[in-house]
């Protein structure tokens, strides 16, 4: 069986962070989020992939190559303007059509078995299957209605509470007959939320019900929830296994003062110098090649590769993008984002959700918000 990623969307919810990166590339944990998502495919025995593209797609390009690194064959089809969800996988249709295929939204985290989720579509001989996921507010997604064995009964769109009768969501993750490529106009805007799912309804579509971990990781909150989720080991990956000792996981060498302290959970990228009196954690992730000054403090936070903190500087539940350098005395809070290569002089406030841009330059003492 052969699989396509969804990659095609800019990613907005995400900026700063998504400007000049594409949002499956965006690391998590220091690693791309889409790296995950071809670790599990390859983990189930697929073995080849399909990006469909729309948004930067060089980077992605760059990075995974033929994948023959990643053990797998990738080939990559970028689109000219959007095509919707269904539209993206009608124009991969040639690399993907000998056969029954999967399809997997590029921005979730999720450990779904996938396995599982092959047996029973073929088990159901189903035309296509969805993966389902029950969530705690129904009302802020499209649901899904099933019958006991897993038929497919129709569709509720952000309903109020009144109107509720099922939690299950659909998880941004199919398997489809390649007959479902006749149902998808070529070259136009289509989706397999509203265009495709609802002709085939009654007529072979599934839904497969998984408790499996699940999250969309296109907000800012959401991108922070996922790596404390993977600290935690609430999400099976492969960092889990570095995280199992004592719930430290250093990716490589890292210089570590006498005096600097590092608090569990914590993930601490190679390269990295940490010094005397500096306190990295508790629900910290910070990117390789990052230097942290004297008694300064990161905790709830991520760090992308490169960053920069002087002295006496404190980073809680923020984000501080790749190159990114902050002055002096200088806090960092409450959602805040710094992007990619700013630079924060020393004595500022960030916090309330303030998003400071690629490349801007902030005076020492301009900004207390």
């Amino acid at each position: 069986m052969k699989a396509v990623i969804l990659v095609g969307g800019q990613g907005t919810r995400l900026r700063p962070l998504t400007l000049g990166t594409p949002k499956p590339m965006v690391p998590l944990a220091n690693r791309p989020f889409v790296s995950y998502v071809l670790e599990r495919l390859r983990n189930h025995g697929i073995g080849e992939v399909v990006f469909s593209m729309g948004y930067l797609p060089d980077g992605i390009k760059a990075f995974f190559g033929d994948g023959e690194d990643f053990g797998l064959k990738v080939t990559y089809v970028t689109e000219d303007r959007p095509l919707g969800t269904a539209g993206a996988v009608k124009n991969v249709e040639e690399y993907v059509r000998d056969g029954d295929f999967l399809v997997l939204n590029g921005d979730i985290l999720t450990d779904l078995d996938l396995g599982g989720l092959i047996a029973f579509h073929h088990e159901k001989q189903a035309t296509g299957t969805i993966a389902l996921t029950p969530v705690e507010d129904p009302t802020a997604y499209g649901l899904v209605r099933t019958s006991e064995s897993g038929e497919v009964l129709g569709f509720l769109e952000k309903p109020s509470w009144d109107q509720i009768d099922t939690n299950l969501i659909n998880a941004g993750t199919y398997i489809l007959k390649s007959e479902v490529f006749d149902m998808i106009p070529a070259g136009v805007e289509y989706s397999f939320e509203r265009g495709v799912f609802p002709r085939i309804v009654g007529k072979g579509l599934c839904g497969y019900r998984s408790d499996s971990y699940w999250m969309d990781i296109g907000t800012p909150e959401k991108y922070l929830q996922a790596h404390y989720d993977i600290l935690e080991k609430n999400v099976e990956t492969n960092i889990s296994e570095c995280l199992d000792q004592d719930f430290v996981c250093l990716q490589g060498q890292v210089h570590l003062e006498t005096g600097a302290k590092l608090v569990p959970p914590v993930i601490i990228g190679e390269g990295c110098t940490i010094k005397a009196g500096a306190r990295v954690g508790r629900m910290a992730v910070v990117g390789p090649g990052c230097t942290i000054a004297a008694d300064s403090v990161v905790e709830e936070s991520v760090l992308q590769k490169g960053c920069t903190l002087e002295e006496n500087v404190v980073v809680r539940r923020s984000i501080v993008a790749k190159g990114a350098h902050v002055g002096a005395g200088t806090i960092v809070s409450g959602g805040a984002i710094i992007g990619e290569d700013a630079e924060v002089g020393e004595d500022n406030i960030l916090t309330n959700h303030i998003r400071i841009y690629p490349g801007t330059v902030v005076r020492g003492g301009s900004i207390k918000f």
